[in-house]
C-alpha cells in the first residue's frame, strides 16, 4: 500500500468514525441533558431516537445519491453538514432545536459512512482486505471508546463538548479528503438519463416517507402515552397514523420496482430473514445495556460521568479484543458455536442484572459489561458471517443493506424499551424490570441458536 493510499484511508476513516462516535458518546450525557433541559427520561431519549432514525433512512439514500452525484462530493458535503451541526448544537437554548441539529448531524455523518467503504474499495486496490479491516477498526473503535470520551469531556467541560469535539476530526478529514480522494468523473451515463424526479423515484422517496412517518408515529404515540400516564384519543390517533403508514409502506414496497427496503427478499430467503431478526434482537439487548446502564449509574448509583465512562470502557475493550479472536474461530468452526456462546453470555448477563440492587458491588457491574462486551465481539463477526452464509451471491449487496437496517431497528427498539420501562426517571426497580425483559429476549436467542447448532448447515447451499 503506497503513501497516497494510506492518507486516503486515514481521511476516510476520520470521517466515517464520526457516526459511531456520536451515537455512543451520547450514552453518558443523557442524565446531564435531562437536568439541563428539565425533562423526563422519556422525552430526553429522543436524542437517541432521532439520530438512529435519521441514520437508518439517510445511509441507503446517500449510497444511491453517490452513484448519481459522485462519492467524493457526497463525502465532502457530509463533512460540511456535520461541521455545521456540531458547531451550532451546543448553542441550542431549547431541546427541540438540539434535536434538529442532532438529525442534521446524523444525516451528515451517514453521508460519509454510506460512501466511505465504497471509496476505499474503488481507490485502494492493493492489500484491500487490510484496508477494509482498518476501516472496521475506525468504526468499532469509535463506538467502543465513545462513552469513555464522552465521560471525560462532560467531566472536565460540559455536555456541549461532545459536539465540539467533532470539529477537529471534521477539519482534518476534509483537508485530507480534498487532497487524497480522487475526483469523481464529471459526468456519468446515469446523470444524463435521470431527471431529478426520476431520481426521487429511484431512491423510493414515497417508501422513505411512509417508513419515517410510520415509525415516528408509533414512537410518539407510545412515548406520549407513557409520559402522560394514561392513553388518550390523541395518543391513539397518533399511533394509528403510525400503523396505517407502516401498512401503506409494506404495500408500497411490495409493488415498487426499486424499494427502499426490499421486503420480497425476506419472503424469498427465510434463512436471511431469520438472521436479520436475530441481529435485530441482538442489538435490542446490547443497546438497552449500552444506553440504559450509564443513566442508571449516574441517577441511581450517583457515579460521576468520568467514572461511568471508565466503566463503560470495559464493554468496548472486551468487544474489540474478542472480535479478531472470534474471526479466527469462526473461520475454522463457522458462526454457529460463536453465536451460541454469545447467547449464553447475554442470558447470564441479563439474569445478573435482575439481581442488582443499589448497593451491589461495582465488580458485578464490570462482569456484566464484560459478558455483553464479549458477546458483542462474537456477534459482530458471527452475525456478519451468518448473513453471508444465508445470502446468495447475486443479492449480497441487498442483503448487506437489510442487515444494517436491522441493526438500526434494533437500536431504535432498545431506546423505546428503555423509555417505556423507565418513564420519567431511572430507578433500581425499573432496571430490574428491564433485566427481566432482556433475559426473555436473550433466552429466545439462545433457543434459536441451539436449533441452528443442532440443524444441518443448509445456508451454505444458497451460495451456489
Amino acid at each position: 500500500m503506497n503513501n497516497r493510499s494510506k492518507w486516503l484511508l486515514i481521511s476516510v476513516g476520520l470521517g466515517v468514525l464520526l457516526n459511531p462516535l456520536n451515537s455512543s458518546m451520547i450514552a453518558v450525557a443523557m442524565a446531564r441533558l435531562q437536568n439541563v433541559y428539565q425533562l423526563a427520561f422519556t422525552e430526553v431519549s429522543w436524542i437517541i431516537f432521532v439520530f438512529y432514525l435519521a441514520s437508518a433512512v439517510a445511509q441507503p439514500v446517500m449510497g444511491k445519491a453517490s452513484d448519481l452525484f459522485g462519492r467524493k462530493k457526497i463525502f465532502l458535503a457530509g463533512l460540511v453538514i456535520a461541521f455545521i451541526a456540531s458547531l451550532l448544537a451546543p448553542l441550542s437554548p431549547y431541546f427541540g432545536l438540539l434535536l434538529v441539529f442532532r438529525i442534521i448531524q446524523a444525516i451528515g455523518t451517514s453521508m460519509m459512512v454510506a460512501v466511505g467503504m465504497a471509496i476505499v474499495r474503488v481507490h485502494i486496490t492493493e492489500k484491500q482486505a487490510i484496508a477494509l479491516s482498518v476501516m472496521s477498526i475506525f468504526l468499532s473503535g469509535a463506538a467502543a471508546f465513545g462513552p469513555f470520551i464522552g465521560g471525560i469531556l462532560i467531566h472536565w467541560w460540559d455536555w456541549q463538548a461532545i459536539f465540539l469535539v467533532n470539529i477537529p476530526f471534521v477539519v482534518a478529514s476534509y483537508l485530507l479528503a480534498w487532497r487524497f480522494i480522487p475526483n469523481d468523473q464529471q459526468t456519468t451515463p446515469l446523470t444524463h438519463k435521470l431527471s431529478f424526479r426520476k431520481w426521487l423515484a429511484l431512491i423510493d422517496t414515497s417508501g422513505i416517507l411512509l417508513f419515517t412517518v410510520g415509525l415516528v408515529g408509533l414512537l410518539v404515540g407510545l412515548l406520549s402515552a407513557k409520559s402522560a400516564g394514561h392513553i388518550s384519543m390523541k395518543h391513539v390517533f397518533v399511533g394509528l397514523i403510525g400503523l396505517v403508514s407502516l401498512g401503506a409502506f409494506v404495500r408500497h414496497e411490495l409493488r415498487t420496482a426499486t424499494p427502499f427496503i426490499p421486503l420480497r427478499t425476506f419472503a424469498k430467503y427465510p434463512a436471511l430473514t431469520r438472521v436479520n431478526i436475530e441481529f435485530m434482537l441482538v442489538n435490542v439487548l446490547f443497546y438497552s445495556l449500552f444506553f440504559g446502564l450509564p443513566s442508571y449509574l449516574q441517577m441511581v448509583r450517583h457515579v460521576s460521568e468520568f467514572h461511568t465512562g471508565l466503566l463503560m470502557l470495559s464493554l468496548g475493550l472486551c468487544s474489540l479484543i474478542v472480535s479478531p479472536l472470534a474471526g479466527r474461530w469462526i473461520d475454522k468452526s463457522g458462526p454457529r458455536p460463536a453465536l451460541l456462546l454469545s447467547a449464553i453470555l447475554m442470558t447470564l448477563g441479563s439474569i445478573w442484572i435482575v439481581t442488582w440492587h443499589p448497593t451491589s458491588s461495582m465488580i458485578s457491574v464490570c462482569l456484566v459489561l464484560a459478558a455483553f462486551g464479549v458477546s458483542n465481539g462474537l456477534n459482530n463477526v458471527g452475525m456478519q458471517a451468518a448473513m453471508f452464509h444465508s445470502s446468495p451471491k447475486e443479492i449480497i449487496g441487498v442483503a448487506s443493506g437489510l442487515f444494517n437496517t436491522s441493526r438500526y431497528l434494533g437500536t431504535i427498539l432498545s431506546s423505546l424499551l428503555i423509555s417505556i420501562v423507565m418513564g420519567d426517571a431511572f430507578s433500581a426497580g425499573g432496571l430490574r424490570i428491564l433485566g427481566i425483559i432482556l433475559t426473555v429476549i436473550a433466552m429466545c436467542l439462545l433457543f434459536l441458536n441451539r436449533r441452528r447448532l443442532a440443524s444441518p448447515p443448509r445456508e451454505a447451499s444458497l451460495n451456489s
